[in-house]
């Protein structure tokens, strides 16, 4: 299930945002870190593109498998 927001989800700043609000649901500090660190370099190493299709598919990808993750460590 996806955090609320993800609908609205529609430039590279706005995906990084909702990224970082994932990772508060995930379970441990050391999880959050890891994956805002990762956040963080998925951001940076994307920052120059510039095609509107590429960057609406890489939004598309990453709350897919930001939802996926969130899946795997938050059931029971």
């Amino acid at each position: 299930m996806p955090v609320v927001g993800a609908e609205l989800v529609q430039t590279p700043v706005q995906l990084y945002r909702y990224l970082l609000r994932c990772c508060r649901q995930l379970p441990t500090a050391a999880m959050q870190q890891h994956y805002r660190h990762a956040i963080r370099q998925g951001y940076n190493s994307h920052s120059d593109e510039d095609d509107p299709e590429r960057i609406k598919m890489i939004i598309q990808r990453a709350i897919a498998d930001a939802d996926w993750i969130l899946n795997k460590y938050t059931k029971k």
